[in-house]
């Protein structure tokens, strides 16, 4: 079958009673018909005069010291009977945050990052759709999980990939633990990429085609509908796990009827490294033509305008999906995380468009939670979150001991709500990428020979097989800087003060000190060849 797009409500766990402490009595279900919402409870207490009679009756002093020492233990677990929060992680498509990729989604702001904590310091670990959402679902750095970039052999999606890492997301662990589980979009890109139209579902498994009509077919609306759906159909007595993945904003970039006019005298930020040429860098960043020609610059503004229109249907399920958990009594008891894989360029030095680059347009994403415990009108940039910090937070908030799991990366549960966990920060982490190219040349562009690939427009290319590269970077209250390593044939070197030079035109490589150069070398290879607690532990 072959898939454009990816959906699948992963399968409710069984509606089994919870297994409650000792002493502890279920009481039963109520249903409330103005909310039509179940609620479960713990009883706890102490026997009246009449039982208390009866027990010293029949029972030794220290057996009625003992049955009233697990009445007590119960009385303290009752507190852990609650129903765990529920989740919902919303996660856009090549949507950036340095550019004013979250400026179209005004809702979204409001009611999620107004509502909660809003992330400075968020980072993907790999600026590239299918090995970021590895990281997302596995919590794992790139070299950890095998997924390379976005093809077959880059283990996208891979026999490997599914026999491996897949089996140890974190859903796999929420629906151990009874969490209803739903997820719906797009997966990873072997399975499909960001489509809005005519595409094929798979919908638990079965094929679901679709064609061209905004009502039935627009993506992002229909994975919309189907998440509200999923919360009416629920069992309220367990907890519930949604992962939405709208298309939005990726190519074609095709926006809602009713939205297809908005922007329209909107372009592209022409601040920063905007078509600054990059002399000082890596050879793929100075084979683009500068100043670049008006025909890069007219498809650059006409792709940003249309990215910020596909938005605002992301921004409307935003808005729904919080009037339905308000409607159906469970806001309050409900952590919404909002994020993208990776972020993108639109001119930065002189590349039209795309990711996969190591700056900060490509590495930074948006991040904002809302939830128990998380004080609104947070703005947060203490220390840096990354991606594969999602999986051990989202364990965090359902009670799963985060230490029993493998990961790489960190709970920032305590970040945002420092009322409910204690945490340290985390003063270095890793980026890498793998380059894709095409064995043979492009007929398009002929000129530029093998090994490349995403030539367009203009034969500008924005990536290759030797546009591998690795980066630490340091970002603390002292320090914020950046050290890549290329795996080429020049063994290229870019290093960059981010405090001085925000938008990273100058490589500094010449200019720093070689003890600095060398400590950031020795940080570099550990963590390419970290694993689980060495990955947090560098020093």
């Amino acid at each position: 079958m072959t898939t454009n797009s990816f959906l699948h409500f992963l399968k409710l766990c069984p509606a089994s009673s919870r297994t409650f402490p000792p002493l502890c009595l279920q009481q039963g279900t109520k249903r409330n018909r103005a909310s039509a919402q179940t609620r479960r409870s713990c009883v706890c207490g102490t026997p009246g005069p009449a039982m208390a009679g009866r027990l010293r009756g029949h029972l030794s002093a220290a057996t009625l010291l003992t049955l009233l020492s697990a009445l007590l233990t119960c009385c303290v677990r009752c507190a852990h009977c609650a129903k765990p929060s529920n989740i919902v992680l919303i996660v856009a498509d090549d949507q950036d945050v340095q550019l004013g990729g979250m400026t179209p989604m005004k809702k979204t702001k409001a009611l999620i990052g107004d509502a909660g904590a809003t992330f400075v310091n968020a980072f993907t670990v790999t600026p590239l759709c299918c090995p970021s959402r590895s990281s997302i679902l596995t919590g794992w750095y790139p070299h950890n999980h095998g997924v390379r970039n976005n093809s077959l052999p880059g283990n996208c999606s891979s026999p490997l990939w599914q026999k491996g890492p897949e089996a140890n997301a974190f859903p796999v662990y929420l629906n151990k633990h009874k969490y209803q589980t739903f997820f719906a979009g797009k997966y990873l890109n072997q399975v499909g990429n960001s489509q809005y139209y005519n595409y094929t579902l798979s919908a638990n498994g079965k094929e679901e085609k679709h064609g061209d009509s905004y009502e039935t077919d627009y993506l992002t609306d229909l994975i919309t509908n189907r998440s509200l759906r999923f919360l009416d159909d629920r069992s309220p007595q367990h907890p519930f796990f949604l992962m939405l993945c709208p298309p939005a904003p990726h190519s074609p970039w095709t926006a809602a009827p009713q939205y297809q006019k908005e922007f329209v005298d909107v372009k592209a930020p022409r601040d920063g490294s905007f078509d600054k040429p990059g002399k000082d860098k890596h050879w793929l960043l100075r084979q683009p033509v500068n100043p670049m020609p008006n025909s890069s610059i007219t498809y650059l503004d006409n792709a940003y305008r249309k990215r910020w229109q596909t938005l605002l249907s992301v921004d409307d399920m935003v808005e729904m999906l919080v009037k339905k958990l308000e409607s159906i009594k469970e806001l309050n008891n409900t952590y919404i995380f909002y994020t993208s894989d990776n972020g993108y360029h639109t001119g930065q030095f002189s590349l039209p468009i795309d990711k996969r680059q190591l700056y900060e347009f490509d590495i930074r994403i948006p991040l904002m939670v809302r939830g128990p415990g998380i004080k609104p009108n947070q703005t947060l940039q203490v220390t840096a979150m990354l991606h594969i910090d999602l999986a051990p937070t989202i364990l965090d908030i359902s009670g799963i001991n985060v230490s029993s799991v493998n990961v790489d990366g960190q709970s920032f549960l305590s970040q945002m709500a420092p009322s409910l966990r204690n945490g340290t920060t985390r003063p270095f982490f890793l980026v890498e990428y793998s380059g894709e190219g095409n064995p043979t040349t492009d007929p398009a562009c002929p000129r530029l020979g093998p090994g490349l690939s995403q030539c367009f427009p203009d034969c500008v290319c924005e990536d290759a097989y030797n546009n591998t590269y690795a980066c630490v970077r340091t970002l603390n209250s002292k320090h914020n800087l950046q050290y890549c390593e290329f795996a080429d044939t020049e063994s290229f070197v870019e290093v960059y003060n981010l405090t001085s030079d925000p938008h990273q035109l100058e490589n500094i490589l010449k200019k720093v000190d070689p003890s600095v150069l060398q400590v950031m070398n020795q940080r570099l290879i550990k963590l390419q060849s970290c694993v689980g607690d060495s990955c947090r532990d560098v020093k």
